[in-house]
């Protein structure tokens, strides 16, 4: 016999799900910028071997040593491209929610300033930027403790939102026992927010994308050139902005300081943003705008 089916398959089904975004818009778009350069595996961070995932080496093998080309294509991210998001995001006042990475975070002050000055959302990206797939439950409800005291050690008060990325089978359980949390972002699996229900509690689940994402710049079957990435966030935006005329959604887009940051690829970034700009009826927007309207409208 199978397994008890415990996964949500069905979601809104054929009936959908009638959304009113603020202002009647027929599009909410909502821009990531993940921050996690300084907490990738290192042997420096005390891992056993170095990282393989995310850079421009794409296929790269773990070293047990230190992999002195690894550690500088990320510090790229902090170092450069940070600030060359930060500069078009400030100019274009697009509104962003950070998915920041606590030990990354903890180790830049210059940026947490620079965050907190733009009134970015900042959402815990936890407390390092590694697989959590086979880390025992215990551990990772350490580093989950350890995100938050960070969090809010920097930013005066702990986040609203929580998205691992490389989670395991446990993370929703922790982030639901947590209990702190408007939204957990560990979800591909729709183009709306939803409620999940475990054990008589309910969790807001805002998806975020692995499709409209830069990462893919450095994955097999990816985007090999700025032009690429701009296409494919147009087409989607433009599916999504026709759909919206009688059934609103959600666009997520997910970006990375080391990897959109580059000259290469920013100016499809810019492209996409002041096409998104001309139109009408767009929420551009942070996640937590999405939580709170969510919670206020559609309540579990």
């Amino acid at each position: 016999m199978p397994k008890k089916n415990i996964r949500d398959i069905i979601g809104y089904g054929a009936k959908g799900l009638k959304v009113v975004w603020p202002n009647n818009a027929r599009i909410a778009v909502q821009i990531v910028l993940n921050y996690e350069e300084g907490a990738e595996s290192c042997v420096l961070n005390g891992d056993k071997n170095s990282e393989i995932f995310l850079s421009e080496i794409i296929g790269a093998k773990p070293i047990k040593g230190r992999h002195v080309n690894m550690e500088s294509l990320y510090e790229y991210g902090s170092r450069a491209g940070f600030w060359r998001l930060h500069k078009l995001f400030q100019e274009k006042k697009i509104p962003i929610t950070v998915f920041g990475v606590g030990m990354a975070l903890d180790k830049n002050p210059e940026i947490c300033k620079a965050i907190k000055e733009a009134g970015y959302e900042v959402a815990s990206h936890g407390w390092r930027w590694i697989d959590y797939q086979n880390i025992k439950k215990s551990e990772e409800k350490e580093h989950m403790k350890l995100a938050i005291q960070t969090h809010k050690k920097i930013f005066g008060v702990r986040p609203n939102g929580w998205y691992t990325g490389r989670c395991s089978p446990n993370t929703r359980d922790l982030v639901m026992e947590d209990g702190g949390f408007l939204y957990d972002s560990d979800s591909y699996s729709d183009d709306l927010p939803y409620w999940e229900t475990r054990n008589k509690k309910s969790q807001l689940i805002i998806p975020y994308t692995l499709d409209n994402n830069d990462m893919r710049f450095t994955t097999n079957q990816g985007f090999n050139t700025g032009d690429h990435f701009f296409t494919y966030l147009k087409d989607s935006f433009d599916t999504l902005y026709e759909e919206g005329k009688t059934s609103p959604k959600m666009m997520s887009v997910g970006l990375h300081c080391r990897l959109i940051g580059k000259p290469g690829r920013i100016q499809s970034l810019k492209k996409f943003l002041d096409y998104v700009l001309k139109h009408e009826d767009v929420w551009l927007c942070k996640r937590i705008d999405i939580a709170k309207h969510w919670m206020k409208n559609y309540s579990n």
